[in-house]
């Protein structure tokens, strides 16, 4: 990958493709766009970047707290960085939230906003969703990041730690072992961010750009509530279910969302302005 020296941090990045930008945001597995990438619905068609968000990775870890709004200037910064003035912008779960909060910061970079499960703890479920990953919590209180990484990614994708294990190892090599040494970052900095972020219908009424809303079936209720959010709150919204899939939606099945989101970007192209 390459660097970008932005915002006082070195990003790691990587520009695949040709045709239109699409940024694309990862939560806790900082890789965990490359079957999409790998996509060639989406990837003929489309300049894709991909970066590693500062304290992911080679990117530069600073000093917590690291919030939402911060990994949203980054975002612009790379852009700027790459000569890109306006991009559709895509992010997965808490990644979700810094694409949302860069519609908001920067309105006229972001051309459109993809969602793949948006990560938003203010829903009903929340409660409920944070008792089952309370284990992971205090697995990773007392040192045990390997323990942490397993409860909560088994709690998220819906599938014991074995399987959902053998899924990343196939689809992403290396990124369990990856996602350990992060675990700092995503714990220590990047669940607290996202638990102070606010985005409530004050917040969502505010973004103007056509948005796609990305669900699977077989998802957790909090990211149901999170979708049936966006659905009364956003003034364009666009949804799509992908059938046998849970929150690791593009890592467990990738050419369908390729194949959805492939169709909304060409229904909203940077032309139509």
């Amino acid at each position: 990958m390459e660097i970008a020296k932005v915002n006082g941090v070195e990003l790691e990045y990587e520009v695949v493709g040709s045709g239109e930008p699409v940024l694309l945001i990862s939560p806790v597995l900082a890789d965990g766009f490359l079957p999409l990438i790998a996509e060639p619905e989406l990837a003929s068609r489309y300049q894709l970047i991909r970066y590693h968000k500062r304290g992911w990775v080679g990117s530069t870890h600073t000093t917590p707290p690291v919030n939402v709004v911060d990994h949203s200037t980054d975002a612009a910064a790379l852009l700027d960085h790459l000569g890109v003035q306006r991009a559709h912008v895509a992010g997965h779960s808490s990644g979700g939230a810094v694409a949302a909060q860069l519609a908001l910061d920067d309105p006229d970079l972001v051309k459109t906003l993809v969602l793949l499960e948006l990560s938003l703890v203010a829903v009903p479920s929340t409660e409920a969703f944070l008792q089952q990953i309370g284990p992971a919590l205090e697995a990773y209180g007392s040192g045990d990041h390997e323990g942490a990484l397993a409860i909560f990614m088994s709690v998220v994708g819906g599938v014991d730690w074995e399987t959902g294990r053998a899924l990343l190892e196939a689809r992403l090599p290396g990124a369990v072992a990856q996602a350990i040494k992060d675990a700092d970052t995503f714990f220590g900095v990047e669940l607290p961010a996202l638990a102070e972020w606010v985005f409530g219908p004050q917040q969502a009424a505010a973004i103007r750009q056509p948005v796609l809303s990305v669900l699977g079936t077989d998802t957790q209720p909090v990211w149901v509530e999170t979708a049936e959010f966006l659905r009364s709150v956003l003034p364009q919204v666009e949804e799509c279910t992908i059938t046998g899939v849970g929150h690791l939606l593009h890592i467990q099945d990738a050419e369908p969302v390729a194949r959805v989101m492939t169709g909304f970007l060409a229904r909203h192209p940077m032309t139509g302005d």
